[in-house]
C-alpha cells in the first residue's frame, strides 16, 4: 500500500509538520464553522467563570475539560460532515447516519459539559 506524501518518518520536522496541519485545521474551523465559533465562544465565557468559581484544581479541571471536549468532538464532527460533503452532496442514507452520529456525538458532549457544571456548582 502506498504511504501519503504528506507523511514523515519522524523527528521534530514531522512535529512542526503536524502542528502546521493542525492550526490549518483551527482556521478551518473558525472561518467555516459556526458550531465551532459559537462553542469555542462559550468556552471563551466559562473557563474565566470556572477559574472564579472553582474551589479547587479538581473542580477547574472538571469544569474545563468538558469544553475542552466538546471543541474536539465538534471539530471531528466538522471532519465527518466535510469528508461526506466531498464524497456527495446528494441524499444518502449512510452519509446522513454518518452526519448525524457526528452531531449526536456533539450534543452528549454538551450534555456532559451541563451535567458536570451543574454537579460541580451545586452547593
Amino acid at each position: 500500500m502506498a504511504e501519503s506524501e504528506f507523511k514523515s518518518t519522524g523527528g521534530f520536522r514531522r512535529v512542526l509538520k503536524a502542528t502546521g496541519y493542525s492550526m490549518s485545521g483551527f482556521k478551518y474551523a473558525l472561518k467555516h464553522e459556526a458550531a465551532f465559533r459559537q462553542e469555542l465562544a462559550l468556552a471563551l465565557v466559562l473557563t474565566p467563570l470556572a477559574l472564579w468559581l472553582a474551589r479547587s484544581r479538581w473542580e477547574l479541571l472538571a469544569l474545563i475539560a468538558p469544553m475542552m471536549l466538546v471543541l474536539i468532538v465538534e471539530i471531528i464532527n466538522s471532519a465527518i460532515e466535510a469528508l461526506a460533503d466531498e464524497i456527495s452532496l446528494e441524499r444518502r442514507e449512510r452519509l446522513g447516519a454518518a452526519k448525524d452520529l457526528g452531531s449526536a456525538a456533539v450534543f452528549i458532549a454538551l450534555s456532559l459539559t451541563v451535567l458536570t457544571w451543574v454537579l460541580v456548582l451545586w452547593r
